[in-house]
């Protein structure tokens, strides 16, 4: 029956399966690589969702030759603008492995591909972009003062619209009736909306 690995190389093998389940979850745009620093020139001992055409074998980074030098290093340096070899933009978060002697042994690290989320950044920025030439609303005019009034109340009660209780949905609604809130026109509607409960519903707690 083989042994099972002791010391630092078992504490490798949790750290290989940690980087296949992080690899899993992120794919495909994060490569997570697990580093073994006691073998500087052939640090990568796994490499999940490659997109930096690195391979098992190669050597480390000069993040690993640091960790080496000066055991004080941070362990964590977590979301550091990175690039890949062709150019391509990175964020990348490293975390130094420590064995029990105190000196770093591996290390593992996450490098995001930007590039799509840019270009999604982009099109999305494009989309919701508006030119404000016609003055046009789509809402009744005293719609969204009423939802903010609403708002207001259920902030005050540590609450929100939806999970008012009844209690609280009368004192509200005799708020708004004072306030002359509900003599705008289909301000039940809106209220009812608002607080996600049907017209009917919004009508009883005003008797």
């Amino acid at each position: 029956m083989k042994k099972p690995p002791r010391g630092s190389e078992h504490l490798l093998e949790q750290i290989k399966l940690i980087a296949e389940g992080l690899a899993e979850t992120f794919a495909p745009f994060c490569e997570v690589v697990v580093h073994d620093l006691k073998d500087t020139d052939h640090s990568i001992q796994a490499i999940h969702n490659n997109l930096s055409g690195r391979q098992p074998g190669d050597p480390t980074t000069e993040l690993g030759l640091a960790r080496i030098a000066d055991q004080e290093y941070p362990q964590i340096i977590a979301n550091y603008a990175n690039r890949f070899s062709d150019g391509r933009q990175a964020k990348s978060t490293s975390i130094g492995i420590k064995g029990e002697d105190g000196q770093y042994v591996a290390a593992l690290c996450l490098n995001v591909d930007l590039t799509l989320f840019q270009s999604l950044q982009s099109a999305m920025a494009q989309f919701t972009s508006v030119e404000a030439k016609v003055n046009e609303s789509l809402d009744p005019g005293s719609a969204d003062s009423i939802r903010e009034r609403i708002d207001q109340f259920a902030a005050r009660l540590a609450s929100s619209p939806r999970a008012l209780k009844a209690p609280e949905r009368r004192q509200l609604l005799q708020e708004l009736k004072e306030a002359g809130y509900l003599d705008i026109r289909k301000s039940m509607e809106v209220v009812a909306q608002h607080l996600g409960v049907s017209r009917a519903a919004a009508y009883s707690y005003i008797k």
